[in-house]
C-alpha cells in the first residue's frame, strides 16, 4: 500500500473525522477522544451500549425514543452492577447535545459506558466508570431494495444465550461476540442475515433484531426470554394493535417460520426489515408482504414524526 491510498483507508475510519463526542460529561474533539490500551472492558466485555436514532423530520431533526432506549441504558447497568455516575437526564441531555454540536441533520448516536484501566483481570479493583456519547450519519443498514424485496436469512449454528449464562436483558458489549459470530457465519454462505435459535431450539432473534411473523393475519413473536427487549419491537407491537391485530408472544419453531405468510425483522439499525428466505425456504410471497408492508409504512411515518400519535416519542434537538 502506498502513502496516497493509506492517506486514503485512515481518512475513512470513524476514528478520522471532524466533530466532538461526548466523553464523561465534556465535548471533546473527535480525534481526542482516546482511551488506553489496557481499558478493562475492552480486555473483558464488561460494559453497556445503546443504538439510538435521530431521524431529519419535516421540524428538524428529532431522536426517536431517547428516554427508553436511556431508561433500557440504564437498566442494563442495574443488571451488571455497572455504576452510571451521571443521570438519565444527564444522558438524555447529552444524546440532544452531540447530534446538534455536530450538526447532524440524521444520525446514529452510540452512547456506552465502560471501566477504564485502573486494574487487570477479572478480581481487578477500584476500576473507574466512564461514559461516551458520539453521532454520525450512517448509511442505511442494507440497500433501499431489501426494505421492499426483503432479505436471505440462515439459521445459525450458534445458539442464543442462555438466561442464566449471559444477562440477556443487559444490552452488554461482551454479548455480541455471539451476534457477530452468527453474522459472518450467513455472510458467508451467501445470507444478509442470521437467526438464532435459544438453547431449547425454539426462534430467539436476529444477530441484532428480533423477529415477527404474520400468521392468517396474527402478529407472532417470540416471547422475551433470552430475547432483548427491543424498542422497536415495542414500537411495532403498539403500532400493530392501532391497527387492531392480534399479537401473540409465544414460543416458535423454526419449521413455523419457513410456512409464515410473512416475517420480518425489526432493530434500530434495521428498523422494519422483511425477511424473503429462510434457509433456502421461500417465505410467503418470497417479499414484503401487505401486513409487513403496512405496518413498515406506519413505523416510518412515526419515526419521521408525521403522525399526530405517539408524538412523545420524538425529542427535538433543534
Amino acid at each position: 500500500m502506498n502513502e496516497e491510498e493509506s492517506k486514503v483507508e485512515l481518512s475513512e475510519t470513524l476514528a478520522d473525522r471532524d466533530g466532538v463526542i461526548w466523553f464523561d460529561g465534556e465535548l471533546v474533539d473527535w480525534r481526542e477522544a482516546k482511551v488506553h490500551v489496557l481499558t478493562h472492558t475492552l480486555h473483558y466485555g464488561l460494559g453497556v451500549f445503546e443504538g439510538v436514532r435521530a431521524y431529519a423530520t419535516d421540524d428538524g431533526p428529532q431522536i426517536f425514543r431517547l428516554h427508553d432506549h436511556t431508561a433500557r441504558l440504564f437498566r442494563s447497568a442495574h443488571i451488571l452492577r455497572f455504576p452510571i455516575q451521571f443521570s438519565e437526564d444527564e444522558i438524555n441531555a447529552a444524546q440532544v447535545t452531540v447530534v446538534r454540536e455536530n450538526n447532524l441533520d440524521e444520525a446514529y448516536i452510540r452512547p456506552m459506558c465502560y471501566f477504564g484501566a485502573e486494574g487487570m483481570g477479572l478480581r481487578a479493583e477500584g476500576l473507574q466508570p466512564h461514559c461516551i456519547i458520539a453521532a454520525w450519519e450512517w448509511p442505511s443498514y442494507l440497500t433501499p431494495e431489501a426494505k421492499v424485496d426483503g432479505i436471505k436469512v440462515r439459521t445459525s449454528s450458534y445458539t442464543r444465550h442462555h438466561v442464566n449464562i449471559t444477562m440477556c436483558k443487559a444490552k452488554a458489549n461482551g454479548n455480541y461476540i455471539n451476534s457477530m459470530l452468527a453474522l459472518q457465519e450467513a455472510f458467508e454462505s451467501g445470507c444478509d442475515e442470521a437467526l438464532l435459535l435459544d438453547n431449547e431450539g425454539y426462534v430467539a432473534e436476529g444477530s441484532g433484531e428480533n423477529v415477527f411473523l404474520i400468521q392468517n393475519g396474527r402478529l407472532v413473536t417470540p416471547e422475551l426470554t433470552s430475547c432483548l427487549e427491543g424498542i422497536t419491537r415495542a414500537t411495532v407491537i403498539d403500532l400493530a394493535r392501532e391497527l387492531s391485530l392480534e399479537v401473540a408472544e409465544r414460543r416458535i419453531t423454526r419449521d413455523e417460520v419457513y410456512v409464515a405468510d410473512e416475517a420480518f425483522f425489526t432493530g434500530t439499525a434495521a428498523e422494519v426489515l422483511p425477511i424473503r428466505e429462510l434457509d433456502g425456504r421461500q417465505i410467503g410471497c418470497g417479499g414484503r408482504g401487505p401486513v409487513t408492508e403496512r405496518l413498515q409504512s406506519l413505523y416510518f411515518e412515526q419515526v419521521m414524526a408525521r403522525r399526530e400519535q405517539n408524538k412523545h416519542w420524538s425529542t427535538p434537538v433543534r
